[in-house]
């Protein structure tokens, strides 16, 4: 079942989220504008799924999913998984794809949340993904579960990914030997990670730097 929240840009939106909203509502530049996103392993390997690009959205780059996706092979079936910046909803997707039990994709952004709903219906995997309007610091203090592979993808520029490392490990939300993807601008500087976090894999590719953290819980 699909959760659904408040109308507009939910009011914990990112700078970069509100600012988007409010310039494609005055522009309509991104109007009737087609992107796809394409699956590259699992069930629906090589599905393309159409979505209207908003401004600012960044989907993690086939190139940087197949590696990561290597490297989560071994966890990733039927693994529980948060996508906390889902954007695109890329990340959340190719891990259902490959076997994930289940999916909680976040995200303030409520046009980006209609596409991710989109996509899952056209998937027929309703039953596995939960869409979530709000900011992953509001979603990591309401809500209970626990989960075995979470990604952390926010906007760039911002400083999100340590704190959003320290409020998911702080809050308890893991799972024993859970696994956390964290992706961020080659040129910001690394996050701070939890004491208890050991870094698994790390990788650049282009401009964005990405890195796998096993945790001690």
């Amino acid at each position: 079942m699909l959760e659904w929240g408040q109308t507009g840009v939910y009011k914990g939106a990112y700078p970069t989220t509100v600012v988007r909203s409010e310039e494609m509502a005055r522009s309509g530049k991104t109007a009737g504008k087609q992107s796809q996103l394409r699956i590259i392993g699992g069930k629906w390997r090589g599905r393309k799924l159409t979505f209207t690009p908003e401004q600012g959205l960044r989907p993690t780059t086939d190139r940087v999913r197949e590696t990561l996706f290597n490297w989560l092979a071994p966890h990733i079936v039927g693994a529980r998984c948060a996508d906390l910046f889902a954007g695109s909803g890329a990340l959340g997707l190719e891990a259902l794809s490959r076997g994930a039990s289940h999916c909680d994709f976040v995200d303030t952004s409520r046009t980006a949340l209609a596409q991710i709903r989109a996509q899952v219906t056209a998937l027929d995997c309703n039953a596995a993904a939960r869409c979530h309007l709000a900011s992953a610091e509001h979603f990591m203090r309401e809500r209970d579960g626990h989960y075995d592979i979470v990604f952390i993808d926010p906007p760039f520029g911002l400083g999100l990914a340590g704190p959003t490392c320290a409020l998911l490990a702080a809050q308890g939300r893991l799972s024993a030997g859970a696994l956390v993807y964290v992706e961020t601008a080659a040129a910001e500087t690394a996050p701070d990670n939890p004491p208890t976090w050991t870094l698994h894999r790390d990788k650049t590719a282009g401009d964005v730097a990405y890195r796998l953290f096993t945790t001690g819980r």
